[in-house]
Order: structure tokens, then sequence, then C-alpha cells
């Protein structure tokens, strides 16, 4: 019997999760058992959990679950050099050169487990069966458009939180930029097909930002883009990729320029691959901001848990998309699985 362990999440500002109860029983339903770990922080209720069916664990216990169990995520695994036995779905950020990544790769190898990284979760076209997309792009700009208005008072935005809905953010938002006047700010946003785009492109016209909306068209000429500096904000939503262009490079920071702050919702600034050069760190929520020049001011946010600021409905929403792939469990090798199989062991192969 297929066994799949839904673990607490354990880093900070993480109340998402990526199984909901009804998605839960439609797996046990299929057969499969279901063990969900209580969790001091997840939005969604352990009591849906144990009402549908599951079997309910202590918190963080996945270290001692079953060696044949697969054990389910989100975000990363504690940062403490063990060796990694079981089979884990999660988002590893480890494919791309990442260092931190490389040495999750190393931990897996040490201990004969699997990731399955939900990032390469794809169909027979390459497409993601699931993905926070929309929600990332939606926080996101939301986040980008505090820094914008937190400069128009004189300073750096301040610390973020998590909201009971996408209309609670909207409220607030739409409160602090009434307190600047009337004046708003445009957008450029690369990307803008896709589902980050779109949530992004989405905000902003929910705030009356104008929005410039790019994709592969505009972009294919592979640069430069000195409209990027010509917009208020600029808006990434497109995953760094060997073949991705570089939309900011270093010297936009004392170039003459409008842009005065940079949403990198893609969020991959140690990666060689990463197409805005002016910052090398991520964002966090304390600190969403980060002011690489003072004169002319230029703000970078690159928070990498971005939908967390909506758990509920990024967890339903992604639950609903990924759900059918977690029916299909049964068969590791093959699907959707056995591609996410060969992506690692491609990169763990030459550890």
């Amino acid at each position: 019997m297929t066994h799949l362990w839904v673990r607490a999440e354990q880093r900070d500002n993480e109340e998402r999760v990526g199984l909901t109860p009804d998605g839960a029983a439609r797996l046990i339903d299929a057969g499969m058992r279901v063990t969900v770990e209580e969790s001091s922080f997840r939005a969604i209720p352990i009591e849906g959990y144990r009402d549908a069916g599951c079997e309910i664990a202590a918190e963080n216990s996945w270290p001692g679950a079953p060696a044949d169990a697969i054990v389910f995520g989100l975000k990363e695994l504690p940062d403490d050099g063990t060796p990694l036995t079981h089979r884990h779905i999660l988002f590893g950020h480890a494919f791309k050169g990442q260092p931190a990544g490389q040495v999750l790769l190393k931990r897996f190898k040490a201990g004969g487990g699997t990731l399955y990284d939900l990032e390469y979760l794809v169909d027979e076209t390459g497409r993601r069966v699931a993905a926070f997309g929309y929600w990332a792009g939606f926080a996101g700009a939301a986040v980008a458009l505090k820094c914008w208005a937190a400069q128009r008072r004189g300073g750096i935005a301040g610390p973020v939180s998590t909201y009971a809905n996408s209309q609670a953010l909207r409220d607030e938002l739409s409160a602090e930029l009434a307190e600047i006047g009337t004046s708003r700010p445009n957008a450029l946003v690369i990307g803008a097909l896709g589902r980050v785009g779109t949530g992004a492109a989405d905000l902003c016209a929910a705030m009356d930002v104008e929005v410039t909306r790019w994709d592969m068209q505009e972009t294919s000429h592979g640069g430069p883009f000195p409209e990027v500096l010509d917009h208020d904000i600029f808006l990434n939503c497109i995953l760094a990729r060997p073949d991705t262009p570089v939309f900011v490079p270093a010297i936009a920071k004392t170039a003459p320029r409008r842009l005065s702050v940079i949403g990198d919702i893609a969020c991959d600034p140690d990666s060689v691959f990463s197409p805005i050069k002016v910052y090398d760190r991520t964002t966090t929520w304390d600190e969403p901001a980060l002011r690489v020049q003072d004169v002319p001011v230029l703000d970078v946010t690159a928070i990498d848990n971005l939908p967390s600021m909506l758990p509920v409905e990024s967890s339903q929403d992604y639950a609903r998309q990924l759900l059918g792939s977690l029916l299909t469990l049964h068969d590791l090798e093959g699907g959707v699985w056995g591609r996410a199989r060969a992506t690692f062991d491609d990169h763990v192969r030459g550890l």
C-alpha cells in the first residue's frame, strides 16, 4: 500500500500545505494510506484531516516515518546535514547549481533517498502539473507596490505578514496607496502570459497600476532591454534557465532610470542564470526590501515563499492542481514521477 506522509513545515512564515482534507479523503478512497503531522502553523486545521480518515502523527516526526513512506512537504528540510533515507516530495531548489541545493543532493546520495522535486513534476509536454505561480505573482506584485509606497513616504518597506484572504491584502494595500495620494506607478511584467505573470498583472490592475505585459515575443531578441529602466516597477515572473537573457544588468544601479523597485518574484538570485544582476540574496518577511542603490533609489524585493502570504487560497489552489498526480503515486517509475526521478538521478550521478 502506498503511504504518503505529509510533514509539518519547519521554516519561518510557512503556513501552506500541498494536500487538503478533501484531497486526503480522495487518496484514502483510492486505497492509499495517508499520515498527516500535527502543525503549530499550518493554515488548514488538523481536524479536517482527522475527519477525512488520515492517521495523525506528531509534529516534525517524519525522520522516524516507516522506510517505505513517501514524505511530502513544500519547503526546505532542516539544514542539519543528516543523510536523507526516505523518498521526499518538496521544492528542492537543487538543479540549477545552487550551493545549498548541492548540499541537499549530497544528503540524498549519502542516505540513499530520492528527491521528487515539485518544480520538476511535468507532463509529456514539459509543462508543470502544479504550481503556486498565480499567488506568487499576486503577492509579489503587492509587496513591490508596498516598496514603492514606502519610498514615496521617504522610507523603506516594513515587515509583511499573512492574510486571511486576497481581499484583505487588497484592502490593506489600497489604504497604503491612498495615504500617498492619487498617483500610481507603472509596471513592466515579464512572463505576463504565465501563471506568475497573470497573478502579478491582476494585482496591478486591481490597484489601478498601468501594466506593460511582456512575454516571449517581446524578449526573444535577447536584449538589452532599456524599457525596463523606463518603468517605475519591474516584475520578473520567469524562472532562471540557461537561455534566460539579462533584464537588469549590474550597471542599472547607476544608470539614468525611472525604475525604483524590482520585484524578483521568480527569486533565484544565487543561480548563475539569474536575469537580475543588481542583488545576490533573497529578502525576508521582516525585511522585504533590499536597498541596492541610494541615489537614485533602487530597492529589490525577492521573497522565496510569497504564496504563504495567502496560505489558505494558495494551498487550496495548489492542492487541487497536484491531486491528480498524487493519485498516481503507486507508479513511481512512470509519468510525472518517473520524469522527476530521472531528473534527480541525472543531477546526483556526478556528485
